[in-house]
């Protein structure tokens, strides 16, 4: 029974049906349940550090109702933005109410989308790569599928990785580096792919052109269904799932480096190198996205089965909370800084 608590999740898109449906200052139910109740239970809740035992893991990855949890997320991601759009189209709403319901889908897109998208992009099988880059695609942020596979998990907490917030750096400076410089990234890492294999730069084998392809159909089918005029609103909730990813990238390694060893390349990813956080309602609402050491420690784990891990640095409260923190930067520091500090007295220690 406690296995079905992970349903919480489809409480985000719950929450933006009932804005889509009853409007007025419901418009505004899945912002304020993700970023006002969510972090409130998280500050309620004592965190948990229990882990499975082999056996009950085991368990886990046999029972295919935590895949077919994902697999949903996808096809209701869809669901919920033909219909915001038909909203939308009808007309007659208040401005507090389409701004609601854009903020609404947008949180929907970032927590069910892209969240999802990330754990379905780590499974080797093509029907879950599939459903990670449907994802994606209505944030049009396919590329990701590339770079953070490829690119982010080999170069996390150094210079090279754009995903990495370095010390001191606002959030919202590094939304302009993040963003642009994953994007110039996934299209690196796909050039260099291609030359390996020999095959041309140029060509559908080119999988940044057929991203790029995919992308542009999906907005000129939403303009052949809506009108030009619903264009705004696809590029306005795409950026707000974006955001919302962005903002956890910066907390998840916020200040944290890899040392560099003698032969120039850094040690291995550990799990001091990502900040965990045991909070129950961000680990159930994000599917354990939150115990992140473990995820970067071995990328292969399913969610349903990562573990705390003692060496990790803890994050003060849950995802929820950390990301309204991080939008307030002097807060932020004050908070962080001084947990960036411990954690390098910690591992001074013998």
């Amino acid at each position: 029974m406690k296995d079905l608590k992970y349903l919480l999740a489809y409480s985000i898109p719950l929450s933006a049906v009932l804005a889509l449906l009853w409007q007025g200052w419901w418009s505004w139910a899945t912002v304020i349940l993700a970023f006002g109740i969510f972090p409130l239970l998280d500050a309620l809740i004592p965190a948990s550090t229990e882990n499975y035992s082999e056996r009950e893991e085991k368990s886990r990855l046999s029972n295919r109702f935590f895949d077919l949890l994902l697999y949903l997320c996808a096809p209701i991601c869809f669901v919920l933005v033909f219909f915001y759009f038909k909203t939308i189209q009808t007309g007659g709403l208040a401005t507090y109410e389409w701004l609601g319901l854009t903020f609404s889908i947008g949180v929907v897109l970032g927590a069910l989308g892209i969240n999802v998208a990330h754990e379905l992009g780590h499974r080797a099988n093509k029907w879950e790569q599939f459903l990670a880059k449907a994802g994606l695609l209505t944030v049009l942020y396919q590329h990701f599928f590339i770079e953070h596979n490829r690119g982010h998990h080999k170069h996390v907490s150094t210079d090279k990785d754009p995903a990495t917030a370095r010390k001191n750096e606002w959030v919202y400076a590094f939304f302009f580096r993040s963003i642009i410089g994953q994007y110039i990234s996934a299209w690196q890492l796909e050039n260099d792919r291609l030359r390996k294999k020999g095959l041309s730069l140029f060509s559908w084998e080119n999988e940044m052109i057929r991203f790029t392809v995919y992308q542009t159909a999906y907005l000129l089918v939403v303009v052949g269904i809506f009108g030009w005029g619903m264009l705004p609103y696809a590029l306005a909730i795409a950026l707000i799932g974006v955001l919302l990813l962005e903002t956890i990238n910066y907390i998840e390694h916020y200040g944290l480096r890899r040392k560099m060893l003698p032969s120039g390349r850094p040690e291995r990813v550990l799990p001091k190198h990502s900040w965990n956080s045991d909070h129950e309602m961000g680990r159930i609402v994000l599917f354990e996205l939150t115990r992140h050491s473990d995820h970067h420690y071995l990328a292969s784990r399913k969610y349903q089965i990562l573990r705390h891990m003692e060496e990790s640095p803890q994050l003060p409260t849950g995802y929820p909370g950390s990301m309204l923190m991080a939008l307030v930067p002097p807060l932020w520091f004050l908070v962080m800084n001084k947990r960036l500090e411990d954690q390098a007295r910690q591992l001074e220690l013998p």
